[in-house]
């Protein structure tokens, strides 16, 4: 399963890294070009034109530096995701179509930022089933954590591989009993990484996203740029990110323990770090990402509370019904 895991994660990595990447607009002398507005380094890549007159200008004096036809480039309400040439798997199948989606909501809703949060909803309202099945593995994996562990005790540590093949026959027939597949509790996040990195992609990539604003947070700009800038609603922002993935990974690790105490002190552990970097991170990505991950971690919180209480709900009916039938069993007797 762990090799399963580092092969997937290895082979996005490898299609992010090598194939449609975000590419910076430098000038002659090499170096970065800069948005004064938003504090972003322009992106040579772009998929549609900007709007903003002294931003095409900038372009349009660089465009020999592009790596990308600039004078094939349409407006970015007309941009179609086959407009521009096949430059990847990765381009092609996330960040172009992904691209294309919010510049539509946003064209519809009048906002790019609003449309960036209807789509973390609607993205998180489609990966509600595999999330629901996700929780429920997390259960019946702690129902099966004493036949597990009992297992675990029986063999030991062990390097003999016949004794090893029957702790693995033993474990898989505690699985298929308490219907467990280890590879589902992690197909959720599988989903959700090359979504995120597309996201990232997609608001670096088109102009129209990365010049608009939202609540009077500009959609490019870093929440450090625009503290440093003296707006210190990006402050609220920051504070939303940490509160929100805060209570969305605690909210995960509580469904996910195992019931072994040293696997869910590895998995507290993993969480906090997970926070403080998220947290540092969030600092330097643009605000329209911040946007997506906020209304994304919103919707896990009250979807887990949801999930929980109907569980709880399910769990008193079933209790319910066997109290039920052992007072008729009791009268039947008597």
């Amino acid at each position: 399963m762990k090799k399963h895991k580092k092969k997937i994660v290895t082979l996005l990595l490898v299609l992010t890294v090598l194939t449609g990447c975000t590419k910076y607009l430098a000038g002659d002398d090499k170096k970065k070009i800069v948005n004064e507005v938003t504090g972003q380094a322009l992106t040579s890549n772009i998929l549609c034109l900007p709007e903003d007159e002294d931003l095409l200008e900038i372009y349009k004096e660089n465009k020999d530096n592009m790596d990308v036809d600039f004078d094939s480039l349409k407006s970015c309400a007309e941009y179609k995701p086959g407009d521009l040439k096949y430059n990847g798997l990765w381009e092609t199948l996330f960040i172009k179509p992904l691209a294309f989606v919010i510049i539509k909501l946003g064209v519809l809703v009048k906002n790019y930022g609003l449309a960036v949060i209807v789509l973390g909803f609607l993205i998180r309202l489609i990966l509600m089933p595999f999330t629901k099945k996700s929780m429920m593995q997390s259960e019946n994996m702690k129902k099966a954590q004493p036949a597990l562990q009992a297992i675990q005790r029986k063999y030991g540590k062990t390097n003999d591989q016949a004794t090893a093949m029957m702790m693995s026959q033993e474990m898989m027939a505690v699985y298929k009993k308490y219907n467990i597949n280890p590879a589902s509790g992690c197909l959720v996040a599988f989903i959700q990484l090359p979504i995120l990195l597309a996201f990232l992609e997609a608001i670096n990539r088109v102009p129209a996203i990365f010049e608009g604003s939202f609540l009077h947070l500009q959609l490019g700009t870093s929440p450090f740029v625009g503290i440093k800038d003296g707006n210190f609603l990006y402050i609220i922002l920051i504070v939303l990110i940490v509160l929100t993935t805060y209570f969305s990974l605690k909210n995960s690790m509580s469904s996910a323990s195992t019931g072994n105490a040293d696997q869910d002190k590895q998995m507290e552990m993993t969480v906090k770090f997970m926070i403080v970097f998220i947290s540092i991170a969030s600092l330097s990505l643009p605000t329209a990402l911040a946007l997506y991950w906020i209304v994304s971690n919103g919707f896990v919180i009250i979807q887990n509370m949801i999930f929980k209480k109907l569980a709880l709900n399910e769990a008193k009916d079933k209790k319910e019904k066997v109290v039920s039938k052992k007072a008729n069993f009791k009268k039947k007797g008597k």
